[in-house]
């Protein structure tokens, strides 16, 4: 693995130009495990959150992802808590469009006035007078999408967004919603072994779109050392998760993993991956793994 000052940094993953004009390196990190179980309720420890944060930051990660629904609002408060003043390179990337049940359960709100409201409470909870970029949680299918697009579009003519983002969104969907504002990233679940999103990643990556996908680890599946993660880990030295992140940033010059932990020295682990160089035959075998 290639170093920076003898320690692996996001710059070594390359960058992407969020919108064209907000670049930040391709290893981010996401902000949902550093609240309670399933994203909902305070963190268990906070000043281990704090670490966490403030060592991706170290180690050289310019996006981070979260949402107003993680917590909910907690992941947006560590974030402000351990991080302003803010480096003037970080780029922030929120959440809105689902609300938090008594139990913590999901439930879509694409109303214009909720969204509305959803992001000046991200904008208060994080410390900023505009969100770098303010992505559609889920779409409402309550709601058209024609409004719910309409909604975060004046919001950015109003210059509280700098971009517009989706979320678990079909190609279709991606296209009608350009009809309506510039969309700068897609987030969909996609990883080694679920990618069911393959022909969303292939229209991001012609237009130019960042494709940020969410479970990039599935959650410890991808960590089991066997098979041929485990095969590869063994010539490289490095561990499967990492193999797993590095597919990612090959399969796409778009694409802006966002692995998360709630464990500073795992921080370390991932953004280690931005710097391994699989081979070509291993790049082959891996993208023939399914669940």
């Amino acid at each position: 693995m290639t170093t920076t000052d003898s320690h692996p940094t996001a710059s070594d993953a390359g960058t992407f130009a969020i919108g064209g004009e907000l670049t930040v390196n391709r290893l981010g990190f996401g902000s949902m495990q550093l609240t309670g179980r399933n994203a909902f309720g305070p963190s268990p420890d906070v000043e281990r959150a704090h670490r966490v944060l403030r060592r991706a930051v170290e180690l050289g990660v310019t996006f981070i992802d979260t949402a107003d629904a993680y917590g909910p609002g907690v992941a947006e408060s560590l974030i402000a808590s351990a991080l302003t003043p803010y480096a003037p390179d970080l780029v922030i990337g929120t959440k809105g469009g689902f609300v938090r049940g008594r139990r913590g359960e999901w439930i879509v709100n694409g109303n214009p006035t909720h969204l509305r409201e959803a992001l000046e409470g991200s904008l208060k909870r994080l410390g900023r007078d505009v969100i770098d970029l303010y992505q559609l949680h889920r779409v409402d299918h309550a709601v058209p999408l024609a409004d719910q697009i309409g909604a975060l579009e004046d919001l950015r003519r109003e210059g509280k967004i700098r971009h517009i983002g989706l979320s678990e969104v079909t190609v279709e969907q991606i296209q009608a919603a350009r009809e309506i504002a510039p969309i700068a990233t897609v987030q969909n679940l996609y990883n080694l072994v679920d990618r069911d999103a393959e022909e969303v990643v292939e229209f991001c990556t012609a237009n130019d779109i960042g494709f940020i996908p969410w479970f990039p680890l599935a959650t410890g599946a991808l960590t089991r050392p066997s098979g041929p993660l485990g095969d590869i880990a063994k010539r490289t030295g490095a561990s499967p998760s990492q193999i797993a992140l590095a597919w990612l940033l090959r399969r796409s010059p778009v694409m802006i993993p966002i692995p998360g932990t709630s464990n500073p020295s795992h921080v370390d682990d991932n953004v280690a991956a931005g710097s391994l160089q699989l081979r070509e035959d291993e790049v082959a075998l891996l993208s023939r793994i399914r669940r």
